[in-house]
């Protein structure tokens, strides 16, 4: 029979996209994929997009240097129990448990993450914004859909993505299947899929398909990659600040691309439960 552990959880999500936040001040639990595949699941599991550890950075093997920066490490797992750099709405919705846990109580603080350290603000509306650092373009290549293809605009913030101009979001089907990527050397890791469609002046319309998670009603990062992407197509000249307006399933964020390049998302946060859960070791 197989030994059932009782963990504490938190759930919460940012536009919809949910998350199984799981304390782990002591630093010891060893989350595996098996078990954050358990937890996701929306049918034997708790259910979630993904999962986010709470650990002292102190306590992570790669990440001890940044310790004096930044107190907390978000270790973030995708659905398929894969390890992922960073995800935007999950940082907002770690940052919120952190508060709601009383365990930071400045405005402004700093996180770990596998995509280096994010400095976050805690705004008067509630809501919170996260420096996602700066996009970084990469290869251009095709996704496909069934029988229709569009040009991809590769850009890594820093997970990869590869973000396509629709005419109709519905061009993207249902996205229970992961869009086809070409050339495979433009997307060695895999990418998440987002499917742009401009609504007006600074503001977009997106869909996504997340590596390692599939159809979810938001990204952060994704979210960062279209207003990245669309500024460049819309407004190629520009220079200075700018803010886009993102539409996801889920509602909608912000993205402020800076006059240095760094991309601010910002957007709601909520937690929704709390409990255990009995977890197979």
């Amino acid at each position: 029979m197989t030994r059932l552990d009782e963990v504490p959880f938190v759930k919460g999500h940012g536009t919809g996209n949910d998350f199984i936040v799981i304390p782990d001040a002591a630093g010891v639990r060893d989350l595996t994929a098996e078990q954050v595949r358990w937890l996701c699941d929306r049918h034997r599991g708790l259910g979630a997009d993904g999962v986010l550890r709470v650990v002292p950075t102190s306590r992570m093997e790669d990440y001890t240097d940044w310790s004096d920066i930044a107190e907390w490490f978000m270790d973030y797992r995708n659905a398929d129990g894969s390890v992922a750099q960073m995800c935007g709405n999950g940082a907002r919705v770690f940052v919120r448990y952190l508060y709601s846990a009383g365990l930071v109580t400045d405005r402004e603080i700093t996180i770990g993450t596998r995509g280096g350290l994010r400095t976050t603000m805690l705004n008067d509306d509630g809501s919170i914004t996260v420096d996602m650092g700066a996009a970084v373009a990469t290869a251009e290549g095709q996704v496909s859909v069934g029988q229709r293809s569009w040009p991809a605009i590769g850009v890594a913030v820093p997970n990869p993505h590869a973000v396509v101009v629709v005419d109709d979001l519905d061009e993207a089907g249902d996205l229970r299947q992961p869009p086809a990527l070409a050339p495979a050397d433009a997307f060695p890791e895999g990418a998440n899929v987002e499917f742009l469609k401009p609504q007006g002046d600074r503001h977009v319309a997106m869909r996504v398909h997340e590596r390692g998670v599939g159809a979810t009603q938001s990204c952060g990062t994704g979210a960062c990659a279209v207003a990245w992407a669309a500024r460049r197509i819309m407004e190629p000249e520009a220079t200075g600040e700018s803010t886009y307006r993102v539409d996801v399933p889920g509602g909608t964020v912000l993205v402020t691309e800076t006059a240095t390049g760094s991309l601010l998302l910002t957007g709601p946060a909520e937690l929704v439960a709390r409990g255990t859960v009995l977890m197979p070791s």
